[in-house]
């Protein structure tokens, strides 16, 4: 007998019960979004939390996700294994990070559901742990040319060129590889700038500053709201700057439960982030956010959220309490926002300056919400207005399946949008109609 499966099953069927019971309470409520969001009261929803995700079924032959009017969308490329972020190299070349979250121990009857969800969800599973190279050499869209770039890695994800050195985020640390421009591949040893703690949220996105001199990672918590304490928690939810002309490493700024789209803001130089925000609090509490982030600046995460307000199922700490900055623009509760980048205006017809998000979407909320790859118009370096949708159509409108989940976003060599999609195993391109 399966007992394992059993065991699976009867935590399904409690939190099935939970969730409906919840939605007996009340209406759902909207949608936090926004510079001066609506945010619920917090509901603890105790030992089983909310737990709903789509089975992951992938694209069907000739289905794709929905445009917004004027814009249409074609397969850059395809049967890639769990797509997450991308890089763009001066010569056109698209790299692909391809790696996924691997299971640990379970500390816990809800952690032990959890990954059995994520499992079905594609969400967990075994790590390609490389980069692949894909070339569009005669410029129809269509990437026809690929090849292994790096094997070997760790669970990379974030990826940099500065000068002749290549960089990659692994999730046990930031790596720097000699890069010869146009190479089809990167077979040297590396050399080891920081060391991670791998573990719980994995992934280490990478941004080098303007001038080259600096590069910033962003490190994710190891729990939800450090449930196992804070001595674990050291050196992570946070963003790290490194120095690379003398090799050392600091925290920028803290207090940031999983930042991982890192993006500039050209009109101020500010650098800005998308965090995912904690579970366990309700379908819209808290919001997951966009932000700029400030030197030193402290951001809340475990005491508190959104600014100030304090999270009571955490020991306290007053004077954290006191210094956290509130977040700039709201992005919906649970919509796990993972992929960042400007987009100038004019890239896509129809879109002003602004940031593009990649929403890979939600399982701590009743009704699922992200699964789309949105647009925050910005105006004097702030956000400056409700977002728009680029892609929808990741999710079957009975959300049992899903079809893919955006990550990454950055703009192709031909000024289009490029999506990797982890569970189609997908890179769209985005352009005009």
């Amino acid at each position: 007998m399966n007992f394992s499966g059993i065991f699976a099953r009867i935590v399904a069927l409690i939190g099935a019960a939970a969730l409906l019971w919840r939605r007996r309470q009340g209406s759902e409520p909207k949608p936090a979004w926004g510079n001066t969001p609506a945010i619920p009261a917090a509901k603890p929803q105790g030992a089983i939390p909310t737990l709903k995700m789509p089975t992951a079924q992938g694209w069907n032959t000739g289905q794709k996700p929905t445009a917004a009017p004027g814009l249409k969308v074609n397969a850059f490329a395809t049967d890639l294994d769990h797509p997450r972020w991308i890089n763009v190299l001066p010569n056109g070349d698209v790299l692909i990070a391809e790696a996924t979250q691997i299971a640990g121990p379970p500390r816990s009857v809800f952690h032990y559901a959890m990954q059995a969800t994520m499992r079905r969800a594609a969400a967990l599973g075994i790590s390609a742990d490389r980069i692949t190279l894909l070339r569009d050499r005669d410029g129809d869209g269509v990437a026809e040319a690929r090849g292994i770039f790096m094997e070997g890695l760790s669970q990379p994800f974030g990826m940099a060129l500065v000068g002749d050195t290549f960089y990659v985020g692994n999730t046990d640390g930031v790596v720097g590889f000699p890069y010869v421009a146009g190479a089809d591949r990167i077979a040297a040893e590396g050399k080891k700038l920081v060391t991670f703690k791998p573990g719980g949220h994995w992934t280490r996105s990478l941004l080098p500053s303007a001038e080259g001199k600096k590069l910033y990672a962003g490190v994710g918590s190891l729990s939800n709201i450090a449930e196992s304490g804070m001595e674990v928690e050291h050196g992570r939810a946070a963003i790290y700057e490194l120095d690379l002309a003398n090799g050392t490493s600091r925290i920028f700024a803290s207090g940031l439960r999983n930042p991982v789209g890192l993006a500039w803001e050209p009109n101020t130089d500010a650098l800005w982030t998308v965090v995912n925000e904690r579970d366990g609090l309700g379908d819209e509490t808290p919001p997951d956010y966009l932000t700029s982030v400030r030197d030193g600046g402290f951001y809340g995460w475990p005491y508190c959220y959104w600014g100030q307000t304090v999270d009571d199922r955490v020991p306290q700490n007053p004077a954290m309490v006191a210094k956290a900055i509130q977040p700039d623009y709201a992005l919906g509760g649970h919509t796990a926002s993972l992929g960042l980048c400007w987009m100038p205006s004019g890239t896509l017809p129809g879109f002003p300056d602004g940031m593009v998000i990649g929403q890979h979407g939600s399982w701590n909320r009743s009704t699922l919400s992200g699964y789309a790859v949105v647009f925050v118009p910005f105006e004097n370096g702030r956000p400056s207005g409700p977002p728009r949708d680029i892609l929808t159509g990741f999710l079957a409108p009975d959300e049992k399946v899903s079809y893919g989940r955006p990550v990454g976003v950055t703009l192709g060599p031909d000024r289009s949008l490029l999506v990797a999609d982890d569970v189609g195993n997908v890179i769209w391109r985005v352009t005009g109609a």
